[in-house]
């Protein structure tokens, strides 16, 4: 079975937010696959949804503590090395540009408190993550990552405009078929056909 988080914070004014591209990603996949309701998993301190694509059992995860505490969510779902493997997770990434994603496995969290959380708690790295651009573009096309603590809080707690909503969209669609593939195919298959 499949297990795909996606992070971000709970609640109604992170909604939006580029923190919560995890979630946002999450949402869409879960909408555009038809797999059901999400249920409060008070156990599991998330929002959960059981289904099956591909004919693959799934298991959707969104944690309802904050960011830096995600780990939580998963201590009692991912249990050994094998479940790990079989590990997704969903982020928001400042060293990518907006607009664009990859597929890693079993790297560090590059300073991402969430995926620290989720290291600490599982005690491995050998996961798949998608890591999700959200990093502003120069006009000449660079990334143009905040320098300083502040400014990369002011900047990933920033709702997304409406264009970039819409951007999101189609980005969405794609990590839905990368999802689709590391289900099916498998993670080596999917990062040689989607990085």
């Amino acid at each position: 079975m499949f297990t795909i988080v996606g992070l971000g914070n709970p609640g109604e004014e992170y909604t939006n937010t580029r923190h919560n591209m995890g979630r946002i990603i999450l949402d869409y996949f879960a909408n555009k696959n038809k797999l059901g309701e999400w249920e409060n998993d008070k156990k599991n301190k998330a929002l959960v949804l059981k289904s099956e694509v591909e004919k693959n059992k799934i298991i959707l995860v969104k944690p309802e503590t904050f960011m830096n505490k995600s780990g939580l969510s998963l201590k009692l779902l991912i249990t050994n090395k094998k479940k790990a493997e079989k590990l997704v997770v969903i982020y928001d990434d400042l060293d990518l540009p907006f607009g664009v994603f990859k597929i890693s496995f079993n790297r560090g969290s590059g300073g991402h408190k969430g995926l620290e959380s989720i290291i600490k708690s599982i005690k491995t790295k050998e996961f798949v993550r998608i890591r999700v651009g959200v990093a502003p573009l120069t006009p000449t096309g660079k990334i143009r990552k905040p320098k300083d603590g502040e400014a990369v809080l002011n900047l990933i707690m920033k709702d997304f405009k409406k264009p970039e909503l819409e951007e999101i969209e189609k980005l969405s669609k794609q990590i839905g078929d990368s999802l689709l593939a590391i289900i099916d195919e498998g993670r080596s298959v999917a990062m040689n056909r989607f990085n």
